[in-house]
């Protein structure tokens, strides 16, 4: 449940924050009469994201255990890239994301003959990258979990990114983006690692990968993964109670890369700006 709720917590509120940026330019600028332009677009990218995770969860279902297993596999591996490349050009454009947004919202209104057009695309397409990023990581902890535990979790998740968008919006809250998406994005690579094994470990099952099976230990006379302890670790870590060479293998080979980079210092994108804190005002 924390893994999904923190998720759609961050995704959340990235869209949010984007959204907010958007249409306090607008209404510091006297355009405040495209926000209906703007509503289309979130809409738009909202029906995106639902459309492409509802069919892919219904597809799925009616495939056979090991098709089921392979698309288990490759659906991981795809939330596994799209998390880690979102954790690092978040961390690279975290500072510049205000300016950007506002040079393209110029560009959408005064460079276009369709400005309506232009405005509705932009909005669509910057809305659609969070919520398709959170698709296929919320198909991949749907896939790993049992019970509406992980649903419940992405709804709060929801509701909370929504209020501190509101909140942030109204200048009722000023939130350090720099902090949170650091400690936020260091949790998303641990979370990335245990899905990164378990897609391996499903390609084993699916009868695509069978290298490296040797089990290295046996934890799970005292610690199985449906006891609540090891069902807690493996929904958040991708805790295994009788890991192969494989996917420990793969798990502490990703986090190992992943924190590497994680830990260097960030590039600078163009035109940064450095303010500690967001606020849409």
């Amino acid at each position: 449940m924390l893994v999904p709720f923190l998720i759609m917590l961050r995704e959340g509120i990235e869209a949010a924050l984007i959204v907010g940026i958007i249409a306090s330019y607008l209404k510091q600028t006297g355009r405040g009469q495209w926000m209906p332009a703007v509503w289309v677009g979130v809409f738009l990218a909202a029906a995106l994201a639902l459309l492409v995770g509802g069919g892919l969860e219904l597809v799925s279902a009616e495939f056979p255990q090991k098709q089921q297993e392979l698309f288990e596999g490759v659906v991981g591996l795809l939330a596994v890239g799209i998390l880690s490349s979102m954790v690092f050009w978040m961390r690279k454009v975290a500072r510049s994301i205000k300016h950007s947004l506002h040079v393209s919202l110029d560009q959408a209104l005064t460079g276009s003959r369709h400005q309506v057009t232009a405005l509705i695309a932009m909005v669509f397409f910057a809305v659609a990258r969070e919520g398709l990023e959170t698709v296929f990581f919320l198909l991949a902890v749907f896939q790993q979990s049992e019970g509406p535990a992980a649903p419940l979790g992405a709804l709060l998740g929801l509701a909370l990114a929504i209020i501190v968008g509101f909140l942030i919006y109204t200048g009722s809250l000023r939130l350090n983006l720099s902090a949170f998406l650091r400690w936020t994005g260091l949790f998303i690579l641990v979370v990335a690692a245990g899905i990164l094994a378990n897609s391996v470990q499903a390609l084993h099952e699916a009868g695509v990968w069978n290298h490296l099976q040797t089990v290295l230990f046996d934890f799970s006379a005292t610690l199985p993964m449906d006891g609540p302890l090891g069902s807690v670790l493996a929904g958040m870590f991708g805790y295994q109670d009788a890991p192969t060479v494989s996917t420990l293998g793969a798990y502490l080979t990703y986090l190992l890369v992943a924190l590497v980079m994680f830990f260097l210092p960030a590039p600078v994108a163009a035109s940064a700006q450095t303010p500690s804190s967001v606020s849409s005002q």
